[in-house]
């Protein structure tokens, strides 16, 4: 487990407990109460070889198109979480100027609201160096995931809310893709990953492909995600029914919400088998052309008999 978040141009940061790297966890988790309170430590590192003036604050998470966790610009207030964590004197951020190889311990609160709704929000704690690149200034930034469960009634939600098939013919006649794409949608208030497993069957449910496995990243509360998955070595059988089942899954150092849901959705898909119809129709255009040789032989070689034969029948009167 990699504790440290770090760039390659001198800053770090990490979890801290007695004054030290806390290498028990990666990220922070907490299971908070409406109206509770929470104090915590970061330790800021600066492992280049220059002085650096660090900024360290909270931020809200949120899932990119590609469905990677992202946090906020640095520029962009937080609403939710990144709100919720405050440092000396309840700043929303606070600044440490750090010699090279120094670091420094950053306590911090976490408060959530009294109407905080229940389940898990999502956010970062930040450490951010602006250094000088050309006219402008670069904001170079390492964070720390942080999650805070508020109790109350949990949802863990993830359905497919779409689903639909393509099929991408081979040169091999007898094999090709099928690919489907589908919508997830977390609609619970926990966030989830999935395992998700796609077939293809064919007609009377005869399977047509193995099973094809992927890992769905992380999904927050109400997130979607649109995704392209492929399953190979499926002919062009004419009827195919495409399949994906669904198992939700959460983080190893996430917080255990219950019953995890699954899902499953199917569609069908009517390929024109052109590859093997060409070959069917080459196959006979060569079975006719054999037959038609073959009979003309045929042909031919009994006309020359009647031909020998009525030479032979001439032949004897005259003689």
């Amino acid at each position: 487990m990699s504790v440290w978040a770090a760039d390659s141009d001198g800053i770090a940061g990490a979890p801290s407990a007695d004054g030290g790297v806390d290498q028990s966890r990666s990220r922070y988790s907490y299971q908070m109460d409406p109206g509770q309170v929470v104090s915590d430590e970061y330790l800021v590192q600066n492992t280049g070889t220059t002085a650096q003036s660090v900024t360290v604050y909270a931020t809200d998470a949120f899932n990119a198109g590609d469905g990677a966790f992202s946090l906020l610009d640095g520029g962009v207030s937080p609403q939710d979480v990144g709100r919720w964590v405050t440092f000396d004197n309840g700043a929303a951020q606070i600044t440490a100027t750090l010699e090279p190889g120094a670091s420094q311990v950053i306590p911090f609160t976490v408060t959530t609201p009294a109407d905080a709704s229940p389940g898990d929000h999502a956010g970062g704690i930040v450490v951010s160096a602006l250094s000088p690149s050309g006219q402008i200034s670069l904001d170079r930034r390492v964070a720390i995931r942080l999650y805070v469960r508020v109790k109350g009634e949990l949802q863990a939600g993830l359905t497919i809310s779409s689903i639909a098939s393509s099929y991408q013919a081979e040169l091999n006649p007898f094999s090709g893709t099928t690919a489907l794409t589908v919508t997830l949608n977390n609609t619970g208030n926990v966030a989830l990953g999935a395992t998700t497993v796609s077939r293809v069957r064919g007609i009377f449910g005869i399977p047509l492909s193995t099973t094809s496995r992927e890992e769905i990243p992380e999904m927050l509360p109400g997130s979607t995600r649109t995704l392209t998955m492929t399953v190979p070595g499926v002919g062009p059988w004419v009827y195919l029914n495409a399949q994906i089942n669904l198992s939700a899954t959460i983080d190893a150092q996430a917080i255990n919400p219950g019953v995890l849901p699954t899902a499953s959705r199917e569609t069908d898909l009517i390929v024109v088998p052109w590859g093997a119809l060409i070959i069917l129709l080459l196959a006979g255009l060569a079975w006719f052309m054999v037959r038609l040789t073959r009979r003309r032989g045929a042909q031919r070689a009994a006309a020359w008999i009647e031909y020998s034969e009525a030479e032979a029948r001439r032949k004897a009167r005259e003689e």
